[in-house]
């Protein structure tokens, strides 16, 4: 079966979508294969008769069916593998970039060498891309493989040396990193080994007709718990709550228990389990009563929820709350790589995926890229609201006079989605400051001369205020003159100057690292006065 029930299902859409084949049916003989649309649209069942030409054969009960393997992803023990395949580059690890962005990056990849990918799914999970130079028409240029497992899997395969690159939706442990680098591999968190391509958001979703818009952390966490068992319970209808997990030993799972529960996690098996997030999308769009959780490019028809913190932000899951990170549940997908083990087709695949060009396919395949997006801090921007409120609190002071100068300037300025963060103390910036700084390069090279950019730092609330103000300075100082070393003379068009607000307007709570964390940050901002 390709979904785990752990208890007795309740009769609800769910229930009937995950056991009666609705979505996924069951595989009734050893022979049997179940063929699913990448858009989990379709699925035919038959009896697995052969596999050549790129085509599936089964049998069914309307006759035998030819289908075309680049559309479908085939399920049961009698569908093909790639075991005995020696592709140029093998990529294993996580599902959800192997799923959801590795068919698309593969086609991107071979438009930027002007040739075609021939995309086989032999078995779910489990792609051959092979690229045919001169747009399809001259001689095979390479073959990737791309192998779904989890995050864990990634680090393993790196090691057995198994992989080219590994696939992850988490950076990689400090064990794991030591392991490797013992083995010969590197250093993992170098520039050269560890990339971040993409950012992605754990949503929150029921169905598309829920009227429940939001959910505070206590709410959340009684629902998958099991405390919470009526929609009415949160101001929806009185209708009962299906709660519809991933798998214990999955890294969505991980992160999602670990926001609501630490490492304390509650005792209660939910309605149902699902294998993964084009399954559990699926299930959405059947079970009015459902909620779950799943990847940002997964959402589909299911209805995103806005989540509040402890500290009574809210956060709503788009592109740009992701970009900046300051989203509740967003991470970054990292592909990595060994030092020892590197040939010309694995370094040609990284450079093109972190570069702009790919930016459009990471976007189309529904995860997020780095690029840079702008955004109004105008009336209706919900920071500004907050700003507002806080700031109507404090008479006199400096605290009340920061405030009211931040909001000067938010009326006088946009937001760019380019954010920089530090560890505690330091102005050093974190892995992805350094990617985040070459894009921000080439994007002000394209902005019209006297375009006025502002670097503002923020501080977490650790220590005195004044004292944070100052750091905050000192932040955004250090970032401009970093840009200024990394663009040379390329951004002679640009005016450059500095603010720092210290510990007002946090992003996220200041009651974790992990808060914390997101509040150290350098934001950049552009004069309103010129459209770039």
């Amino acid at each position: 079966m390709a979904f785990n029930l752990k208890k007795q299902l309740k009769t609800s859409a769910a229930a009937m979508a995950l056991t009666s084949g609705l979505l996924l049916p069951s595989i009734s003989s050893a022979q049997d294969v179940v063929l699913r649309s990448t858009d989990g649209t379709i699925n035919v069942t038959g009896e697995f008769v052969n596999f050549q030409d790129d085509t599936y054969i089964i049998r069914t009960a309307l006759g035998e069916l030819r289908i075309a393997a680049s559309s479908m992803v085939c399920e049961g023990a009698a569908c093909p593998t790639f075991d005995n395949l020696a592709a140029d580059v093998s990529i294993i690890g996580s599902g959800a970039i192997a799923q959801g962005m590795m068919p698309l990056l593969m086609t991107g990849f071979a438009a930027a060498l002007d040739a075609d990918a021939e995309l086989t799914n032999a078995s779910a999970g489990e792609t051959l891309a092979t690229l045919i130079d001169d747009g399809g028409f001259g001689d095979e240029i390479g073959t990737y493989s791309v192998s779904a497992t989890n995050d864990t899997g990634a680090f393993e395969a790196l090691l057995a040396k198994d992989a080219n690159i590994g696939m992850s939706a988490r950076r990689i442990t400090v064990d794991e990193a030591r392991a490797l680098r013992a083995d010969g591999a590197g250093s993992m968190v170098s520039p050269n080994q560890e990339h971040i391509i993409a950012v992605d958001s754990m949503v929150v979703v029921t169905h598309a007709t829920n009227p429940v818009q939001q959910l505070d952390k206590d709410q959340l966490a009684g629902i998958f718990a099991g405390e919470i068992t009526n929609w009415s319970e949160v101001g929806g209808l009185d209708r009962p709550i299906n709660v519809i997990s991933h798998e214990q030993d999955s890294a969505s799972y991980d992160y999602f228990m670990t926001y609501l529960y630490g490492e304390e996690r509650p005792d209660f098996l939910p309605q149902a389990i699902s294998p993964d997030d084009q399954v559990l999308s699926n299930v959405m769009f059947h079970d009015v009563n459902a909620i779950g959780y799943l990847g940002y490019a997964f959402q589909r028809g299911a209805k995103p929820l806005t989540l509040v913190n402890e500290c009574g932000i809210a956060t709503t899951p788009d592109a740009f709350s992701a970009k900046t990170e300051e989203y509740t549940l967003s991470r970054r997908m990292y592909l990595y790589n060994r030092a020892d083990n590197l040939n010309a087709s694995t370094q040609q695949f990284l450079d093109f995926v972190v570069s702009n060009e790919a930016d459009a396919v990471i976007g189309k395949s529904g995860f997020i890229d780095l690029g840079i997006l702008r955004r109004s801090q105008a009336e209706g921007d919900a920071r500004r609201a907050a700003l507002i409120e806080e700031a109507g609190r404090y008479d006199v002071g400096f605290e009340g006079e920061l405030m009211n100068a931040m909001l000067s300037e938010m009326d006088e300025h946009d937001r760019l989605s380019t954010t920089f963060r530090f560890r505690t103390g330091s102005s050093k910036l974190d892995e992805r400051g350094r990617l985040d700084m070459e894009r921000l390069v080439a994007y002000l090279q394209g902005a019209p001369d006297g375009t006025e950019i502002t670097f503002v730092g923020f501080t977490d609330d650790v220590g005195a205020f004044d004292a944070n103000q100052r750091l905050a300075e000192q932040r955004a100082a250090a970032v401009m003159d970093e840009l200024r070393a990394v663009a040379g003379d390329q951004l002679s068009n640009i005016e450059m100057s500095t603010a720092g607000f210290g510990e007002i307007a946090p992003s996220a709570c200041n009651i974790s690292e992990r808060g914390r964390g997101i509040n150290r940050r350098v934001e950049v901002w552009v004069s309103k006065t010129v459209e770039s």
